[in-house]
């Protein structure tokens, strides 16, 4: 099968062809149907992971994915060639990822069906960012008339944030600069803009003077945008792995991670399917394109960029 590849530390992708793989005890093989692009795939590129995941050359790029099952491993009894599914690839160690014909995914986590009212682009999308938007509004304990400002609001989980702040019945700050990217929050229900390129703790403090009962991090430095937050606040970021990599006194400071548990992926795709929130496609690339569509997120993304095997 063709996939891309980090074929070793310090080299560039390249797409090759392997072996396609089997499903193991407890796995199901998808033929992937559409991939799409997170951080953590640059990095991966990038080498810098290095040391802090176990990789296995030729690494296969790719966390999303959504597709159609096409084999089962032993013991699976609750999926079925032919089911339309979707998620995210768990695996302790990085190699066996998305971007190519096929993946192999455990059913116990990181998988779930997809509804057939979701295409698979918008499924490819969902997961990664879906689950990272879905623990970070858990963890903001938003209650109605909360003030959250979101950080990042134009990406991909960003735009699932917004949705689901607003969903809360939070009122929901958004940074945004383009007039593609300012549209875009407003119609997800943002009611307020700052520029990201501006003072943006400034640009709050001008619009609520006492500061913000949340900030949802998801981009740009966490320290800038900490003073948005009044006295008590929340701050709950993706992009710290300890509470003490900030100085806080009187906040509260929570890293979240994303957690693809069947269950949290139903909740997710039963919200897209039932038209209660949407998922923003900004482009999508063929599997030998995957370098541009790196460059188009390192660019900055309005939403999501799909890769079409």
């Amino acid at each position: 099968m063709r996939v891309i590849t980090l074929p070793e530390f310090g080299s560039a992708i390249e797409l090759i062809e392997i072996d396609t793989p089997q499903p193991q005890n407890g796995e199901v093989r998808v033929r992937v149907h559409a991939a799409s692009v997170n951080g953590f795939d640059l990095a991966v590129a990038a080498g810098s992971l290095d040391g802090v995941l176990e990789h296995r050359f030729p690494v296969v790029l790719g966390k999303d994915f959504a597709g159609v099952v096409d084999a089962l491993g032993e013991g699976v009894t609750d999926y079925a060639v032919g089911d339309r599914v979707f998620g995210v690839v768990t695996k302790a160690h990085v190699g066996d990822g998305s971007f190519g014909e096929f993946v192999t995914v455990p059913t116990a986590t990181g998988l779930a069906k997809l509804p057939v009212e979701v295409d698979f682009a918008r499924g490819a999308a969902l997961g990664l960012a879906g689950t990272a938007a879905q623990a970070a509004v858990d963890a903001a304990e938003l209650t109605e008339g909360s003030t959250v400002l979101i950080v990042g609001a134009t990406g991909g989980v960003g735009n699932q944030a917004v949705q689901l702040a607003v969903a809360a019945g939070a009122t929901v700050i958004a940074t945004a600069r383009t007039a593609l990217g300012i549209a875009q929050v407003r119609m997800l229900g943002a009611t307020e803009i700052v520029d990201h390129t501006q003072n943006i703790s400034q640009a709050v403090r001008t619009l609520h003077a006492d500061g913000v009962d949340v900030v949802l991090h998801f981009a740009g430095d966490a320290a800038t945008v900490l003073p948005a937050l009044r006295s008590g606040g929340r701050f709950v970021s993706t992009l710290i792995a300890s509470p003490e990599q900030l100085s806080v006194v009187d906040a509260v400071v929570v890293p979240i991670y994303a957690d693809p548990t069947p269950a949290v992926l139903g909740r997710l795709a039963d919200s897209l399917a039932a038209g209660r929130t949407t998922v923003t496609v900004q482009g999508s690339y063929a599997l030998a394109d995957v370098a541009e569509a790196f460059e188009a997120f390192s660019d900055g993304a309005r939403g999501k960029l799909v890769i079409l095997p």
